[in-house]
């Protein structure tokens, strides 16, 4: 399939064509005209959350949703990670961690937070700087104008797509990469990542579109168009309402910590509370600079509100401590 056309009528399995027509997604997607509604609307409201937000927060919260996506997108994919451990630098991860899933999962943040433009895929992908690629196993892919074709083909296949709605076209998108070979085998979490930015062509607020715990059940999805299509718009709107209600735990965690800490003197708390609010981790020289405050004040607060369950550390280290919000 690399060096073919891949176009729809090429695509086969024996004498079986592989994805249908665009004509049955568009029919599949006049008969779930209700389903695209019910996720359309989940998802605008996580967008109105997003876009209610000041740059910090919203580039915050992009952060929060990516972490959890590329957990579970590692997950589906074999090579778990937690999106605590997402969040370190490989070289200071814990003994053990899978340093390829970690390469996967630094190229999946940047990606899922509007980094690159996914119509370039070489770009996209990273495959014009070595340095940006999970080696060996990302390499197992067509190369030079091998891969050029290829990219071509699948750009020219999802075109044929276009009439469906934005929200629409991820499951059959999803397939095409994978005929297309764009990535191998243990990188499935590259044409999730695609999808997912590509979804949200219909949400200018949004980044990507997260699905969660939900995207388990469909990324290597299959069936006929309408079953599939279902499933999708299902995770879609569970996705976006899981996200809602994570942002709303983080705020009620941020007032009640401001009501927690209201007795200590001084505005420091507060400081560092919406510094937490705004970043899934933080190492202390960064609260410290984004509280405006001295280190020693910052490891005494950040120690006193862990024991008062409003933080958690999560390396466990007694230097280079990480610190999360305990919502």
């Amino acid at each position: 399939m690399r060096e073919s056309d891949l176009s729809w009528q090429n695509f086969r399995d024996g004498d079986q064509p592989a994805l249908p027509r665009p004509a049955d997604w568009l029919a599949a997607q006049s008969a779930l005209a209700v389903e695209l509604a019910g996720a359309a609307l989940a998802v605008g409201r996580l967008e109105a959350r997003l876009t209610a937000m000041d740059d910090k927060a919203r580039a915050g919260a992009t952060r929060r949703l990516a972490l959890v996506e590329i957990e579970e997108m590692l997950r589906a994919q074999g090579t778990p990670l937690s999106r605590e451990e997402i969040g370190l630098d490989a070289m200071a991860a814990r003994a053990g961690t899978d340093l390829q899933a970690m390469a996967q999962a630094r190229w999946a943040l940047r990606r899922l937070e509007g980094q690159s433009d996914p119509t370039r895929l070489r770009d996209f992908l990273a495959l014009h700087r070595a340095e940006d690629r999970a080696e060996p196993a990302w390499s197992d892919r067509p190369s030079g104008a091998a891969f050029d074709a290829a990219a071509a083909d699948f750009l020219d296949a999802v075109e044929g797509l276009s009439r469906l709605h934005p929200l629409v076209r991820a499951p059959a998108a999803r397939m095409l990469w994978r005929l297309a070979e764009l990535s191998p085998d243990d990188a499935a979490i590259e044409g999730a990542v695609w999808a997912a930015r590509d979804m949200a062509r219909a949400t200018p607020g949004l980044a990507f579109l997260p699905l969660g715990r939900h995207g388990r059940a469909i990324w290597a999805d299959g069936g006929p168009p309408e079953a599939r299509l279902s499933r999708h718009l299902a995770a879609l709107a569970r996705g976006a309402e899981d996200a809602c209600r994570m942002l709303d735990r983080l705020a009620d965690w941020a007032q009640s910590a401001r009501e927690a800490t209201a007795a200590i003197k001084g505005q420091n708390p507060a400081r560092i509370i919406e510094a937490l609010a705004a970043h899934p981790v933080l190492h202390t020289a960064q609260v410290e600079e984004l509280a405006g405050i001295s280190r020693d004040t910052a490891e005494r607060l950040l120690s006193r509100m862990r024991k008062m369950g409003l933080v958690r550390e999560i390396t466990g280290a007694r230097r280079f401590r990480l610190w999360v919000a305990a919502a």
